[in-house]
């Protein structure tokens, strides 16, 4: 990351359209419907054709009359015209906000109006009412931009300019914006070294949906930035296909959460499929055990590099080929990175090695967020002095290698996305026959947690006047489905500190 980041910079280019320019021929995508069908079957893009779709998205958005950095947001399903927007918002100097498919009408409806996004293309099986003023994109609209014949020219974008605009759980109880410069893309460089050991020969297969921000960055825009190939599945779930599609599509990198690999290895059948073509797996969005690292290491011989990263810089500590992986820790920082941990109660002054504090992350470096949407204070709280200032609880050890404690807030981890119990709490306790109510992580076995609502009912003398299965339903019909309750626990009472705070450690 010694290189600076050139002045005027456009992420979309420098993902699309330079590799297009470089090897318009070469595969830039790979989306398969049906595992088991032959691989000519599979949808697949060149670089060249992918630079076409997004530069016709690009100017159709552009004959919208929008102004440069308004906010384009993406309700689609796993479908590859995702993708295209993302990008194709980009190259038109707007901001992609994507957004998971999983979202309830209800948070559709926030991000919205919290984002004031003017635009929203979505499909008709996820489709919401449009607030006042928003532009409604549907698929249809983006295959005739396709098929006409205008394609707009990459925006000429500085590099500190907003790019894209994705939304995290907070301690607030409500999502907030993370808004990223198209210089995000320059500072994901130190990751194709220091964690994913990419090139333009490889063939990258990501476990996610296309919805998914760990897929957009490590599945997408680190392929494509390198040349490569990136390899998606939007075939319907099955957790024993991932060994087929490496063996059927030659994948060399493979990206999951944890949860992936353990589920790969206990219903995949490794041994009956040709993994050859594979060099090494990566896995980020949750701690990777060390028994599950040991069980995929014998499964199939290869390493497993892990990443300890968030939705403000992706991801900045790791293990590489070049890295030794050191079991129970997920790396230290990447060539050209500064961290620090940092007292958990104020100051900038670094802390002694082996010595607990919060991590720390350079304010100089070009993946760091421009701030959180609207949100100034919250940003100047993550600040301190030169320094962005993680929830994470962690210390260094004499090698530089961080070890994680867990998180200094109460945000949960649930699959690889972060959730705040306050925004489960909010909805749960709209609920008549629910009093109190508070949200935690429950160890269901060593390594996998659940998100369990802790439910004190509001008439105790009818303590049968509602069951799990009816707030379990009341969850789904407000929450997206990573954000519900796996598991709910009644109780008399909620343990609480002495303030009348509740005591999440003593939950379970």
């Amino acid at each position: 990351m010694s290189e600076p980041v050139p002045e005027r910079f456009s992420m979309a280019r420098h993902c699309v359209g330079r590799p297009a320019a470089e090897r318009p021929d070469h595969t830039a995508l790979i989306v398969v419907s049906d595992a088991h069908a032959p691989a000519g079957q599979a949808e697949r893009w060149t670089y060249a054709q992918l630079d076409d779709a997004v530069r016709a998205v690009a100017a159709g958005l552009g004959r919208l009359g929008l102004e440069p950095g308004s906010r384009v947001m993406v309700r689609l399903g796993n479908v590859s015209d995702y993708p295209l927007v993302y990008f194709g918002a980009m190259a038109a100097g707007l901001v992609s906000l994507p957004s998971s498919a999983q979202l309830t009408e209800e948070e559709a409806h926030y991000l919205l109006a919290d984002s004031g996004a003017e635009v929203l293309v979505q499909s008709e099986e996820l489709r919401v009412s449009l607030p006042d003023g928003v532009h409604e994109v549907t698929p249809a609209d983006l295959a005739g931009w396709r098929e006409g014949g205008e394609r707009a020219d990459y925006a000429d974008t500085p590099a500190d300019d907003a790019a894209y605009l994705v939304y995290t759980s907070g301690t607030t109880g409500r999502p907030k914006g993370v808004l990223h410069a198209h210089r995000a893309a320059w500072g994901r460089r130190p990751m194709y070294a220091g964690w994913e050991a990419i090139g333009p020969d490889d063939t990258m297969l990501h476990a996610g949906a296309f919805n998914w921000t760990y897929t957009l960055g490590v599945g997408l825009t680190d392929p494509w930035a390198n040349g490569a190939t990136a390899l998606i599945y939007n075939g319907p779930h099955d957790r024993t296909i991932w060994p087929l599609l490496i063996e059927r599509y030659g994948a060399t990198i493979f990206a999951a959460v944890p949860g992936v690999y353990r589920q790969l290895l206990h219903y995949g059948d490794v041994g009956a499929h040709d993994l050859s073509s594979l060099r090494h797996g990566l896995t980020a969005g949750e701690a990777l055990s060390p028994a599950l690292l040991e069980e995929w290491r014998e499964a199939t011989g290869l390493e497993l590099y892990e990443s300890l990263g968030m939705s403000e810089i992706s991801t900045f500590v790791s293990t590489s080929p070049s890295v030794p992986i050191r079991p129970g820790s997920p790396g230290r920082a990447q060539e050209g990175r500064r961290v620090a941990v940092l007292p958990v109660d104020g100051g900038e002054e670094a802390c002694a090695t082996g010595e607990s504090g919060l991590l720390a992350v350079h304010r100089s470096d070009p993946g760091l967020m421009l701030g959180y949407w609207q949100r100034p204070e919250d940003t100047a709280a993550v600040t301190r002095g030169e320094w962005f200032v993680t929830s994470d609880l962690v210390h260094l050890d004499e090698d530089g290698y961080v070890h994680y404690h867990g998180r200094n807030d109460d945000i949960m981890n649930a699959g690889g996305y972060r959730v705040s119990p306050l925004e489960v709490e909010h909805v749960l306790a709209a609920h008549p026959a629910v009093a109190e109510v508070a949200v935690g992580e429950l160890e269901v076995r060593p390594g996998v947690s659940i998100i369990a609502a802790y439910v004190v009912p509001a008439d105790p003398d009818e303590p049968d006047g509602v069951d799990a299965a009816a707030l379990l339903g009341y969850a789904a019909e407000h929450l997206a489905a990573y954000k519900r309750p796996r598991e709910i626990v009644f109780t008399d009472r909620l343990p609480r500190t002495a303030n009348g705070k509740i005591r999440r450690a003593g939950l379970g």
